[in-house]
């Protein structure tokens, strides 16, 4: 796979005979649908698109979402931020089978409200902490709601011209809110791409750098390459190199540990390759990690950049939840040495407020043409236009204004941080870069099994009380819980856990004690 730009416009065949169904307006207060019998006749005439309908039902759909965001904050009893609901719960409230007649809006919104919600995780309530965050923002809806009113598909350029060139432009707005390098740039060797997601950007730049390898090499010495990476790498990489044909006993995965708080250690690397070069196999791709999923580590970029250089090989910067926060000049350090990388993703969908899904993706160099064709850049052809709502989150909020609630988010993890230090009960297990914090119960006596028991106790605990949502990892064998923040609702109020907390209790009480004050604010 190449990123280039191919020769032909691809557009889709489609073949009409002219007899097209009839259309009606049927609107009226939430009821209409766009659908009514014609007379005398058992033939329904729909029209899907009709834009007095739209205007109806789009304000009641827009006042039933801006219901539940007010609701998340001032009823949160009503939404529990983890599911409750059993699996297969909802094969029993649902019909077998689609209506044959139309149903009203109001009738679905209701089914939503009784049948749907239940069974939500609530990524964007206040006391959403697990995993990290799938954030929102009213520029980010309204720029999906745009996207979605087009519905262009722009794969290639003249499919839809403004779909190309506005990505291209934010996407060099973005880089240098970042400070990327500038061949990076659209105006220098490479350019930028939104992928899906950090798992799609990962599979395309594996491919890439097949293929260059493979050009260089020969086809046949496939089952000779290696990638490398740290055993704290997205699982997406993984899988990526396996879809690119790598052979799973190719895939070195670094072992790290907390003596570099997890980030991948330089002379590892270096050993690694030059023990692969000797047995023969054909070094060709690294993947280094800024904000690994586990515990938000950073592997060196400055040091792993140079080994890359020195023996020809693509590293790629997987930066999918830290990379938002080096838009702030005291973060950018923790992506020093980008200079030297291949390639760099980030999500904007997970801390710039860009809606799911939004993930762009730079590299170093690529075909040149008079335009850019899109589908030459990812794995589909099909691509929706997502720089919309990149550039109406850009333009509707400014940099600095990101910057400061990006900033406010680690602040609220560093004050979390402070409460958990303060109880000996506890202790924060990694160095906190950004906004999430790693923590567990202490061991009593010593004993690791037992202590990994009690928290894993102590989560279940939090997380069936519906009041609060926070996940786990494992690190060293140790059982770790994380509390990441990063949920656009929330407020100190919310992570005000551990203040006052009673000592010497059992985890049953310590969770009701570390919710009490989140229900009483």
């Amino acid at each position: 796979m190449e990123f280039g730009n191919g020769n032909g416009t691809g557009t889709d065949n489609c073949n009409c005979n002219g007899n097209g169904i009839r259309n009606g307006n049927g609107i009226g207060n939430g009821n209409g649908n766009g659908n009514e019998k014609v007379k005398g006749a058992n033939v329904i005439k729909m029209k899907p698109m009709d834009s007095e309908l739209l205007r109806e039902q789009g304000h009641i759909m827009v006042d039933f979402i801006a219901d539940y965001y007010r609701d998340l904050q001032d009823s949160p009893q009503d939404f529990p931020v983890l599911s409750q609901v059993q699996p297969g719960y909802l094969r029993d409230m649902l019909p077998n089978s689609a209506p044959d007649q139309p149903e009203s809006l109001n009738e679905l919104l209701d089914d939503v409200t009784k049948k749907i919600m239940p069974g939500i995780t609530h990524w964007q309530s206040p006391s959403y902490f697990a995993y990290y965050a799938s954030s929102t923002s009213v520029a980010g809806f309204l720029g999906e709601m745009l996207n979605a009113g087009l519905s262009v598909v722009g794969f290639t350029w003249q499919t839809s011209p403004a779909a190309t060139e506005l990505e291209i432009i934010v996407l060099d707005w973005l880089a240098k809110l970042l400070q990327l390098p500038d061949h990076f740039l659209s105006t220098g060797h490479g350019g930028g791409v939104i992928q899906g997601t950090g798992c799609e950007a990962v599979l395309v730049v594996v491919l890439a750098a097949r293929d260059r390898i493979l050009k260089q090499v020969g086809k046949t010495v496939l089952p000779q390459l290696v990638v490398y990476a740290s055993d704290q790498t997205h699982s997406s990489f993984r899988k990526a190199c396996l879809i690119g044909g790598i052979h799973e006993d190719n895939i070195r995965l670094l072992r790290t540990d907390s003596s570099t708080n997890y980030g991948l250690l330089p002379e590892s690397l270096e050993e690694a390759i030059s023990h692969d070069l000797a047995k023969g196999f054909i070094p060709f791709f690294i993947c280094a990690t800024v904000g690994t999923t586990s515990s938000a580590a950073v592997d060196p970029l400055v040091p792993l950049g140079k080994i890359a250089k020195k023996y020809g090989i693509w590293m790629h910067v997987d930066a999918a939840y830290a990379g938002n926060a080096c838009i702030c000049p005291e973060y950018r350090k923790f992506i020093d040495g980008v200079e030297n990388a291949d390639s760099f993703n980030m999500n904007a969908h997970k801390w710039l407020f860009a809606n799911q899904t939004c993930s762009p993706l730079w590299v170093k160099v690529s075909e040149k043409d008079a335009v850019v064709n899109y589908k030459d850049w990812q794995i589909s052809l099909s691509r929706r236009f997502r720089s919309l709502k990149l550039w109406m989150v850009l333009r509707l909020y400014g940099s600095e204004n990101l910057r400061n609630f990006i900033r406010e988010h680690v602040n609220l993890a560093k004050q979390f941080e402070d409460y958990v230090t303060q109880d000996p009960h506890f202790e924060v297990v990694t160095t906190r870069y950004f906004s999430l914090v790693c923590f567990r119960l202490v061991p009593v006596d010593g004993d690791e099994d037992k202590c990994n028991q009690r928290n894993r106790e102590l989560l279940a605990a939090i997380n069936s009380t519906g009041k609060i949502f926070i996940s786990h990892t494992a690190l060293s064998g140790q059982f770790i819980l994380r509390f990441a923040v990063g949920a656009p609702l929330t407020e100190e109020k919310h992570g005000r856990l551990y203040k006052n907390m009673p000592l010497n209790l059992p985890a049953t009480a310590i969770v009701k004690n570390i919710l009490k004050e989140t229900v009483e604010n």
